[in-house]
């Protein structure tokens, strides 16, 4: 209780009222309801996890170890670990990945 901190993860939301532009730095989790113009970016070999749901949209690369889609993304993928792609999950860009799973229905061009 006293004395030792415990190392929090923390979890980001962009809601889906909401638009950012700008690039994103994140180290745990971040999940996109809403829409982003620019790139997300988390350290490689991390445990960062980007979500973009279904009603999320986001144009610019993603360079995080841990990435799933359900959603749009207008740019490239770059993932040192694990990449999975839902039923609903559209990519206009190049995919780099060391694993994926793709669910029927989600599309890359």
């Amino acid at each position: 209780m006293f004395g030792k901190k415990k190392s929090e993860a923390g979890i980001t939301l962009i809601a889906n009222n909401c638009k950012l532009s700008g690039d994103i730095h994140f180290s745990d989790q971040l999940l996109v309801n809403g829409t982003v113009n620019g790139k997300i970016y988390a350290e490689a070999g991390s445990k960062a996890r980007v979500t973009v749901s279904e009603k999320g949209r986001v144009s610019g690369d993603i360079r995080v170890p841990n990435v799933v889609v359900n959603g749009k993304v207008s740019g490239d993928i770059y993932s040192d670990k694990h990449v999975e792609l839902s039923a609903k999950a559209e990519i206009v860009g190049n995919v780099y990945y060391s694993l994926i799973e793709m669910v029927m229905g989600s599309r890359v061009d």
